[in-house]
């Protein structure tokens, strides 16, 4: 899709989603995946594939044994978590590597996995669900690429994203949430996940959904998410306020959520053994 022309006007570049990941989408958006071919087309990227296995044996998944191929790792996770490790890889690839983005990168890594798999035990579309919260913060990268030193200070002055949104705005005519929604489009994320990018920042900060947004759930996911990685102490208020805007049984969404915690907590553990 094309870029917003209001975002092109101010000369900060979206960059292009990478060939492998095209590719890679053309195969996931098949009626029946080739389980075969996903593998053979992440083995045919080798910095690719050496950096999805070293993520996939973090402690982040917790799996038993040491993963030694992309097809092992297929079979062990399925097929929607190694396409949200290769995705990551393949964002991070887009953009050069600092220390100042890699607290983004270690949040979206944690926060896909948690909306993935949110999403799958409540059966909403787990692959929208994961890639939004890989690509959630995506925009802080393309405005640290476009000013790094500029934007480097900014992401130190704010103490909260809704604050940085305002810094953004005034330094740059456009904030990470709307670039980040921008990015999401051009490489061909569904709307539910440009959608759950663009408001992310707002249902966060107020617990209200936009009145405007259609495609809730995802986003209350987000939410959900945000909370299980800094307050998880405030999940029963959060999901009983949040659940009925999205449609979303509070029960169920509670349940889902602590046993999702409850796997991480695990897998994180089983990794430091």
């Amino acid at each position: 899709m094309p870029v917003n022309p209001e975002l092109r006007s101010l000369d900060i570049d979206i960059p292009s989603q990478p060939e492998s990941l095209v590719k890679l989408s053309l195969l996931l958006a098949a009626d029946e995946i080739d389980l075969p071919a996903v593998a053979a087309l992440i083995e045919t990227d080798m910095a690719l594939a050496a950096a999805m296995l070293k993520a996939v044996n973090s402690s982040l998944y917790g799996l038993k044994g040491r993963v030694q191929s992309v097809q092992q790792a297929i079979t062990y996770l399925g097929m929607r978590e190694v396409a949200g490790i290769t995705f990551e890889m393949g964002l991070r690839a887009a953009f050069p590597p600092t220390p100042e983005l890699e607290p983004v990168w270690q949040r979206a890594a944690q926060r896909g996995l948690i909306m993935g798999r949110l999403g799958q035990r409540l059966s909403l579309d787990a692959w929208a669900a994961h890639s939004a919260g890989l690509f959630e913060e995506c925009g802080k990268a393309v405005l640290f690429r476009h000013a790094p030193d500029h934007y480097g200070a900014m992401l130190r002055a704010a103490t909260s994203d809704a604050e940085l949104l305002t810094l953004e705005h005034t330094g740059f005519g456009v904030s990470h949430d709307a670039l980040g929604a921008a990015l999401c489009e051009s490489w061909g994320l569904g709307p539910a996940a440009v959608a759950s990018v663009r408001h992310h920042v707002l249902a966060q900060e107020t617990l209200e959904m936009p009145p405007q947004l259609l495609r809730r759930p995802i986003v209350a996911l987000s939410v959900i998410a945000h909370v299980l990685m800094t307050a998880p102490q405030t999940l029963d208020d959060v999901v009983a306020r949040l659940a009925p805007q999205a449609d979303l049984d509070a029960t169920l969404v509670l349940r889902g959520a602590r046993l999702v915690a409850e796997q991480l907590v695990a897998g994180a553990e089983h990794g430091r053994d």
